[in-house]
């Protein structure tokens, strides 16, 4: 699978050795050794396997995520850029309003699957009351209820349940 979102600003020319948020899909029945292998290096992981069985994010630089990629290349496979081999890089703040979303504890999440354009329709909020305050997104209709989506563009789509449009305030 590959990233569709256009990440090229988030880049420099060369790799860097600092840590950044990447997402692995995971293949079938196969997470357990991958986060054996996490915990030992001691890098910093979320896995929404409540929520997305086969999603896993690590915390590490490009060039580690590229040789884990490497040698467990028959359990799981890392987002990559659109047109390029360079993983895609997701900001710690995407990051953190995803995880902050999908570990609420609150009923009525919605996986919508891969991202895809048609989630990001319509007016960028943040939401300013309730259990999910201060996460961002986009308002979407979903049967016939109004819910916030959010994306880690390019690798997953999540509708929290329903949110009153008063506890909602446009994002410019």
């Amino acid at each position: 699978m590959t990233d569709t979102t256009d990440r090229s600003t988030y880049y420099t020319a060369q790799p860097d050795d600092s840590p950044h948020w990447y997402a692995i899909r995971v293949f079938y029945n196969r997470l357990a050794p991958l986060l054996a292998e996490l915990n030992e290096k001691g890098w910093e992981q979320f896995c929404p396997h409540e929520v997305i069985a086969s999603l896993l994010f690590v915390r590490c630089s490009e060039a580690q995520v590229d040789k884990f990629a490497a040698r467990n290349f028959d359990r799981m496979m890392v987002y990559r850029l659109q047109g390029s081999r360079r993983p895609a890089m997701i900001p710690d703040r995407e990051m953190e309003i995803f995880r902050f979303v999908v570990t609420s504890g609150r009923q009525g999440l919605t996986l919508l699957g891969d991202d895809k354009p048609e989630y990001h329709q319509g007016d960028r909020v943040v939401v300013t009351q309730g259990p999910f305050k201060g996460a961002e997104g986009h308002i979407k209709r979903i049967k016939k209820d109004r819910r916030l989506v959010v994306t880690i563009p390019g690798v997953v789509a999540v509708a929290t349940a329903y949110i009153h449009p008063d506890f909602l305030k446009k994002v410019d």
